[in-house]
């Protein structure tokens, strides 16, 4: 699931995922992160979720996925578009 919070100059834009689907630290990695797993990983919320919140430049589309453990990409099926294999926003 996506939230998105806009702001004077961006667009926070939380990435939630149940607590044990998949099982495992997950990352989200995109355009806005270089790739990089590690850098926006998924922490447990009050909810029984785990999320992790991203500032994102206002107006813009970004591409990203889901990295958990044993290199399992995967996609958010709450995105508004695909872009390839990647899942697709916009802020």
């Amino acid at each position: 699931m996506l939230e998105r919070r806009p702001r004077k100059d961006r667009t926070e834009v939380t990435f939630i995922l149940p607590a044990d689907t998949p099982p495992g630290p997950v990352s989200v990695v995109g355009d806005f992160n270089d790739w990089q797993p590690g850098i926006h990983t998924l922490t447990p919320r009050k909810d029984g979720n785990r999320a992790v919140t991203v500032a994102l430049p206002a107006a813009g589309a970004h591409s990203f996925r889901y990295l958990a453990a044993g290199d399992y990409w995967f996609n958010d099926e709450h995105a508004e578009t695909q872009d390839g294999v990647n899942s697709r926003l916009h802020t």
